[in-house]
């Protein structure tokens, strides 16, 4: 039986790589993904490799201290291996991990701006407010530190200059959840560009929060505006007026 859900976990490891990359949330040999097999064993994806381009050989089997346990001939696990294993020793409940570059939010890391408003129901729902961490270098100790603070309180951080991570109860929860980051960052991207984004009452972001409960919905998530955002990131007051900016200078164009 474990076998089975071996080769099978190892599929869908391979179907969300192709989604992941057909979708254009990463490019080239970007993005990384990790599932747990047991408390023991996690399968990852490899370095250098396309995950749309992946086949079953290149998942490779590595224990919670990052040790390979099942070599996959040339190939090496994913050099951004550590931020996932900080997230599996933090929380019991996640069994999958999603690291990708999806244009929209990941401009919005870039921008030094958090996903912590409350615009879209479904969004609010799954993912809540959405924090930025501090900027790490890439496949080093920093990226797992970077996150570490969000870890317990939230299933979808941007990374800072670096793009996005999303964790899940299984695989597809994960997966999901970084294309409602995506479609949610497009979406307040676009309304800032038609000159107005309309926030969600409170009490109405109570209803959702009561209907979250008795839909059950797994995870964790913090209310919109009391996300922790990183320590480099602009002030709420800052964010706005970048938003004025951006604004004036669209009605600039137009005028001309």
């Amino acid at each position: 039986m474990a076998m089975t859900n071996e080769w099978a976990l190892k599929q869908l490891i391979l179907e969300i790589g192709r989604r992941l990359w057909t979708r254009g949330y990463v490019a080239a040999n970007d993005g990384n993904i990790t599932a747990r097999l047991n408390d023991r064993e996690i399968l990852t994806t490899p370095t250098g490799v396309s995950k749309g381009f992946m086949t079953p050989d290149m998942i490779i089997k590595i224990g919670m201290d990052g040790k390979v346990l099942s070599p996959s001939g040339k190939f090496s696990p994913s050099s951004e291996v550590k931020m996932h294993l900080e997230v599996y020793r933090q929380r019991e409940d996640v069994k999958a991990v999603i690291h990708a570059h999806p244009p929209y939010c990941t401009s919005f890391a870039v921008a030094g701006i958090p996903l912590n408003r409350c615009v879209l129901p479904e969004a609010i729902l799954t993912l809540g407010a959405v924090p930025i961490a501090t900027y790490g270098t890439p496949s080093t100790p920093e990226i797992p530190e970077s996150v570490k603070p969000h870890i317990e309180k939230s299933d979808a951080v941007l990374l800072a200059n670096h793009g996005a991570l999303t964790m899940g109860v299984d695989l597809l929860t994960a997966y999901h959840r970084m294309e409602t980051l995506e479609h949610s960052a497009t979406i307040v991207f676009l309304s800032i560009q038609l000159g107005n984004v309309n926030i969600i009452p409170e009490k109405e972001v109570e209803k959702l929060m009561e209907l979250r409960e008795k839909m059950n919905i797994p995870g964790r998530i913090s209310l919109c505006g009391q996300k922790p955002k990183a320590p480099s990131g602009p002030s709420e007051e800052t964010v706005e007026a970048i938003t004025r900016k951006v604004m004036e200078k669209l009605k600039s164009t137009e005028k001309k």
